[in-house]
């Protein structure tokens, strides 16, 4: 098939099957699509989607993105993980408005230069908003192009990205790049998929050489896959007299960067932890069961610890970066997933009594 019949009958199967009707594609908005690009990287449009419609309602233009508090930017992202991506998006808000005016950059290398964006979702951001000719490689279509092309080197291969580029340039068409764009990637998403392709309906399945071997199943190829290690913690939720717990604000960078959660004693006696770095004494109850986590590479051991302040609540502990946390009377705050659910569950507990 040549490079124009690709994306003719991509461009026929996107006309009758694609997703037109997803919330970031009407209006045709820079903003709209900049913000659903970064909630779509490593997570699936049905997840998304509520999402964004409520990050849209608080945070509907670029400027009201880059006015907002960073916590209240993650309390409207908590649940959907790889916090990076809202603190990135709320860096990025802020240099569009303050050296853009607000408007939306059209050029390629600034917007691939903005914090959290690259090459890929740079090109899909000016190919869905402004119809600028600009290739795409997110892992839909490094998936298609891997199978139609039968490409048997690793796909994490550098050679290999680099090739998966070039048939991605080949591939697009003069016109309706903004169509063939997301044409592209909706195929990735609800034909070619990772787990049992539905070849037969896909478009370009006559001249796919993984559907002439009869193994598409078996593209993209990848590197033999390594034991994930598993890491573990203990997450202290320390509650006063007045049933608050003390949360922390952790690092702006690493896990769960910028977020709020309990402190995390990952070894040895947690009163002797607590007196030598938070300067308190405490009483630990029987811990909770532990739960596993899982990220892109690893897997973490989370096992909740519930303790007692013994003594007063010592008001120097109270600053930017610590404070006594009403479970009852909660305030937007950006938790991540496992201890949003862990206050849920204190919320519930009778062991923690109303704020007086």
């Amino acid at each position: 098939m040549s490079d124009a019949s690709f994306s003719r009958r991509l461009l026929a199967w996107y006309g009758r099957h694609g997703r037109k009707t997803l919330p970031w594609k009407r209006p045709r908005d820079p903003y709209r699509i900049w913000v659903s690009e970064i909630m779509l990287q490593q997570t699936q449009v049905a997840t998304v989607i509520p999402y964004f419609k409520r990050f849209m309602a608080r945070f509907p233009q670029v400027r009201s993105l880059a006015r907002a508090r960073l916590d209240e930017v993650l309390h409207h992202w908590t649940g959907l993980g790889y916090y990076a991506r809202a603190r990135n998006l709320h860096c990025a808000a802020r240099r569009i408005t303050k050296e853009y005016g607000g408007s939306f950059p059209r050029d390629f290398e600034t917007v691939a230069d903005f914090p959290g964006i690259g090459r890929s979702t740079a090109g899909a951001i000016l190919a869905l908003a402004f119809g600028s000719h600009h290739p795409i490689l997110d892992g839909n279509v490094k998936r298609v192009l891997a199978r139609y092309h039968a490409i048997e080197t690793p796909i994490n291969q550098r050679e290999t990205e680099a090739r998966l580029w070039m048939l991605a340039k080949r591939h697009m068409p003069r016109a309706r790049v903004a169509d063939y764009t997301q044409a592209i990637m909706d195929l990735g998403a609800t034909v070619c998929t990772r787990a049992k392709p539905q070849c037969t309906l896909c478009p370009l399945r006559k001249t796919c050489r993984a559907f002439q071997l009869g193994t598409p199943q078996d593209f993209p190829v990848r590197a033999a896959k390594q034991k994930t290690p598993v890491k573990t913690t203990r997450m202290l939720m320390i509650h006063d007299a007045r049933g608050r717990v003390l949360l922390q604000r952790r690092p702006p960078v690493g896990l769960w960067g910028g977020l709020w959660g309990f402190p995390e004693c990952t070894n040895g006696d947690a009163r002797r932890w607590c007196h030598q770095y938070l300067g308190i004494e405490i009483e630990t109850d029987s811990p909770w069961p532990t739960r596993r986590h899982s990220f892109s590479h690893y897997r973490l051991d989370i096992t909740p610890i519930p303790a007692r302040l013994v003594g007063g609540t010592p008001q120097a502990m109270e600053n930017a970066e610590t404070v006594w946390y009403n479970v009852r009377r909660p305030v937007r705050r950006g938790f991540s997933a496992p201890v949003k659910h862990l206050l849920e569950q204190l919320r519930a507990s009778r062991s923690i009594r109303e704020d007086t």
